[in-house]
C-alpha cells in the first residue's frame, strides 16, 4: 500500500502536475512520455485503491471468519493477492495510453497530451470509460463500506455477548480493556470508510458527469466550472491515497512499537559507540592489571 501510494505521488503529482508549473517544456512533456505517464498514473491509483480494498477484506476475514483466517491470512496468500492486484491494475491502464493524443505541435514535435475526441463517441471507448468508472471507484466504495460494516456488526455482537457473560447489560459499561480495543477498531474502520468515500466522491461525480453530459476530461480551461470540479476531485483523490496508508499504519500497535524502538535506538548500537565501549572496556582491563 505504501509503495502504491508513493507511486501516485511520483507519477501524478511530480511527473504530471508539478512539471507543468516548473518545467513546462521538459523531457516529460513530450507526448509519448506524457501518454505513458497518464497510464502509469491510472495504474498506481488502481493499485492504491484495490490494495486498500484487499487490506479491508483481510481485516474482515481476520475478525469475522475464524475458520477462513488460518488459510487466508498467510504470507503466501498476501503475495498472491498483491501480485494479482498489481498485474490487473497494470493491464487495465494500458488502454489509457492510446486514449490520449498530442495537445499541440511545436516545430513538428508533439507536446503534452489531451484526451482524444473519439474517446467520447466511439462505443469501445465509452464502454472502457464505464468499466473504469465502475471498477474505480464505485465497486471499491461498495466493498469497503460492506466489509467494514460487517466487521463493525461482528464486533458489536461480540461486545454484547461479552458484556452478558460478565453480567452487564448492553446499556452498561463493562470497563473491559478488550472492549476498549474493539471500540478503537470500530473508530478506525469508520475513519477508513469515511475517508475513502468522502475524498473520492467528487471524482466519482465528475466521472459520471462525463457519461451523461458534453463535458470533457483534462481540459486546460481553469475558468470552466467542470474543470474546477474535476481538478478538485483529483486533489482529494490524491489526498485519499496519502491518508489511507497513514491511517492503517499509524493505527497498528506493532507499527507504533517498531517506530518507538527506532526512535529510542540506544547509542550503544552505533559504530562510534561500539568503538567507545571497546575503549572503555580496555581501560577497565588495564586498571585491573
Amino acid at each position: 500500500m505504501a509503495v502504491a501510494d508513493l507511486s501516485v505521488m511520483v507519477f501524478n503529482i511530480i511527473l504530471y502536475e508539478i512539471k507543468d508549473s516548473y518545467f513546462p517544456y521538459s523531457f516529460f512533456n513530450y507526448s509519448p512520455i506524457c501518454c505513458l505517464n497518464i497510464a502509469l498514473v491510472m495504474a498506481s491509483i488502481d493499485c492504491s485503491v484495490w490494495l486498500t480494498v484487499a487490506f479491508t477484506f483481510d481485516r474482515f476475514v481476520a475478525i469475522c471468519c475464524q475458520k477462513l483466517r488460518t488459510t487466508y491470512c498467510t504470507i503466501k496468500t498476501t503475495t498472491v493477492v498483491i501480485a494479482v492486484v498489481c498485474s490487473l491494475s497494470s493491464l487495465h491502464s494500458v488502454p489509457a495510453y492510446f486514449a490520449v493524443e498530442p495537445r499541440e505541435f511545436i516545430d513538428n514535435v508533439p507536446w503534452s497530451c489531451s484526451v482524444k475526441a473519439s474517446f467520447y463517441t466511439l462505443p469501445i471507448w465509452m464502454a472502457y470509460w464505464w468499466l473504469d468508472t465502475i471498477l474505480t471507484p464505485f465497486v471499491p466504495f461498495v466493498l469497503v463500506i460492506f466489509f467494514n460494516t460487517m466487521t463493525i456488526k461482528h464486533i458489536l455482537q461480540a461486545n454484547r455477548i461479552r458484556c452478558a457473560l460478565r453480567g452487564k447489560s448492553g446499556d452498561q459499561s463493562c470497563n473491559d480493556p478488550e472492549m476498549e480495543i474493539r471500540r478503537k477498531s470500530i473508530i478506525l474502520l469508520l475513519a477508513i470508510s469515511g475517508n475513502f468515500v468522502i475524498l473520492w466522491i467528487v471524482t466519482m461525480v465528475s466521472y459520471v458527469s462525463v457519461q451523461f453530459t458534453d463535458e470533457k476530461l483534462l481540459v486546460a480551461d481553469y475558468n470552466d466550472p467542470f474543470t474546477i470540479l474535476e481538478q478538485s476531485g483529483y486533489i482529494l483523490r490524491t489526498l485519499s491515497c496519502c491518508t489511507n496508508t497513514f491511517i492503517y499504519a499509524v493505527s497498528q500497535r506493532k507499527f507504533k512499537e517498531e517506530l518507538k524502538s527506532m526512535l529510542k535506538c540506544p547509542l550503544a548500537e552505533t559504530p562510534f559507540s561500539l568503538h567507545r565501549n571497546q575503549v572503555i572496556k580496555i581501560s577497565h582491563n588495564l586498571k585491573k592489571l
